[in-house]
């Protein structure tokens, strides 16, 4: 521990985030213990799963801030390599709740695909903690494989599934829906902020164990919290049919058979966009065969979904460079003050919590006068303050960079305010694509394909993070060694592509609008039987049925 009088500025905002854990952590201690079934207007479930994803994200994103620092530094791989696996690590996190939405949708529900996954989320980052010596050539790096296979099933099982308890929750024309996703994100968000600051400073300042079994403490925390929390979300999430005792044990035998898939997948990057080309194929096909069965509207909406969930790997490739080039750019090019890199990633998740509840307020304020944008419009001013955000930190650094020797190379040192507006405008165009799609994807969705249209959106998320390895490697160059020239340039190019197509999306939008039949909107009145069941697991066993 050290002497409070040398502390810097990284031991500062450690400190002052391990206060406002338990700040947190009070706080959710105060809410379970109230007897009333809302809370602050919303249904006390929500908050049973914001708790459950925040210590969930709190593990994900403390992992997130130290794992391309950890490849390169750890294990020795180049810059481009490193940022090629970060990014087929990510892709394969969202393409995997395809398969447990799926699972969830036909067999398990959302709760028990929920537990699975958490289970798994935990052994995954407990074998982070294994680092062995490293390089290469040691071969305990086949643990650090294996590790992330298990977090990468383990996302498959929980991601997709969560996020649609949180909307059946809610009727579909609650107007508190949007309101209820944006506090949902803000619980994702607060547990990002606080596991990359805690889990990044022990990482880089005592150690990567140390960081990465912080990471496994947290998923452990979400999946207590989940547990217990069950009475609260009132039978939602449940089996659509009784599940037998042998068929669930055979589900998630496929689940933990899928890890060595995923443990030899990960080792071969650029067939995982092998994968995603040939899966995504068949998502769409499945996806639009399924819509020609439906009726017009319903059609015309999977349609709309589909215009949404293309135009993500365009928002995530550029996004995801925060946790691969960005973070290596940070780490030598930025002038940081001696704050350790993993730390700046948390920017992100502070300003979500910041103005999370300002963007809600804000579409609440626009609809109320009938001028709130639609949701494919606020995916193409989600794009515009993407592309502006690069070219803003490319501007900033050329403008006001300090010169400065890295590595045997003259560069421009970037003033560490550009990487915090570059943050600033990512995260208004997030909060401008990712809330609103969540609860775009929730609200058109036939209840069939309810897990399964989410996962198809995770799918997307995830295409964009192969997109962005790929971006990441070609700063890499041909040596495999990261340039600033070089970084620079593909940041300009990017942002201008970026702010061109969403030029073309707000032109769009009144057409999107229309697929979308708000109007013909309803509630389902078969709601599922048990449907208020608070009892222990053996009621889990539900399927719909009509009430009297």
């Amino acid at each position: 521990m050290k002497d409070m009088a040398s502390w810097n500025e990284g031991d500062w905002i450690a400190a002052i985030a391990a206060v406002f854990l338990f700040a947190v952590l009070a706080v959710g201690g105060i809410i379970s213990t109230r007897k009333s079934e809302e809370v602050v207007g919303h249904p006390r479930g929500l908050f049973v799963l914001f708790y459950a994803e925040m210590w969930e994200r709190f593990s994900y994103y403390g992992m997130r801030a130290l794992l391309v620092l950890y490849l390169t530094k750890h294990w020795l791989f180049d810059d481009g390599k490193s940022n090629l696996i970060y990014g087929a690590y990510g892709s394969l996190v969202y393409i995997t709740p395809v398969l447990g939405g799926w699972l969830a949708d036909r067999y398990l529900g959302q709760r028990k695909a929920v537990l699975f996954g958490g289970a798994l989320l935990a052994i995954g980052h407990g074998l982070m903690a294994v680092e062995g010596h490293g390089g290469q050539g040691d071969p305990t790096i086949n643990v650090f494989w294996l590790a992330l296979a298990f977090i990468i099933v383990g996302s498959g099982f929980l991601k997709a599934n969560i996020s649609v308890i949180v909307g059946q929750l809610y009727r579909l024309t609650d107007v508190r829906r949007d309101g209820a996703y944006t506090i949902f994100y803000m619980g994702v968000n607060t547990g990002a902020a606080l596991g990359t600051i805690l889990v990044g400073y022990l990482g880089e300042t005592i150690g990567w164990a140390y960081g990465f079994g912080l990471a496994g403490i947290g998923m452990v925390c979400g999946l207590i919290i989940f547990m217990v929390g069950k009475p609260a979300l009132k039978g939602k999430g449940e089996p659509p049919a009784v599940l037998a005792k042998s068929r669930e044990y055979m589900l998630y035998a496929v689940g933990v058979g899928s890890i060595a898939v995923i443990w030899l997948l990960i080792q071969y990057q650029n067939a995982v966009g092998t994968l995603f080309g040939i899966a995504g194929a068949a998502l769409l096909v499945y996806v639009l065969i399924e819509a020609f069965r439906l009726e017009r509207d319903a059609r015309d909406r999977i349609f709309a979904i589909v215009f949404l969930n293309v135009l993500q790997p365009v928002f995530w490739g550029l996004f995801e460079q925060a946790g691969g080039s960005l973070n290596l750019y940070t780490d030598r090019m930025v002038d940081r003050g001696g704050v350790p890199t993993s730390l700046f990633q948390s920017i992100n998740p502070i300003y979500i919590v910041l103005f999370g509840p300002v963007f809600a307020g804000l579409w609440i304020a626009l609809g109320r006068r009938k001028l709130e944008p639609s949701a494919p419009a606020k995916f193409g001013l989600g794009l515009l303050q993407a592309g502006l955000s690069f070219l803003v930190f490319v501007w900033g650094t050329n403008t006001f960079g300090t010169p400065a020797t890295v590595g045997g190379q003259m560069v421009l040192m970037t003033p560490v305010i550009f990487l915090f507006l570059l943050y600033l405008f990512q995260t208004t165009g997030e909060l401008c694509l990712s809330p609103v799609g969540l609860s775009a994807m929730n609200r058109l969705s036939p209840r069939h394909l309810a897990s399964l249209i989410m996962g198809a959106w995770f799918f997307a998320s995830g295409f964009g993070n192969f997109v962005a390895g790929k971006i990441g490697e070609m700063t890499g160059g041909e040596s495999g060694e990261m340039t600033q020239g070089a970084t620079l340039a593909i940041y300009s190019k990017i942002g201008w592509v970026a702010i061109g197509i969403g030029v073309v999306v707000l032109a769009l939008a009144p057409f999107v609008k229309k697929l979308m039949h708000l109007d013909t909107l309803q509630d389902l009145t078969d709601d599922l039987a048990g449907e208020q069941e608070i009892g222990e697991a053996e009621a889990a066993g539900i399927h719909p049925a009509t009430k009297s």
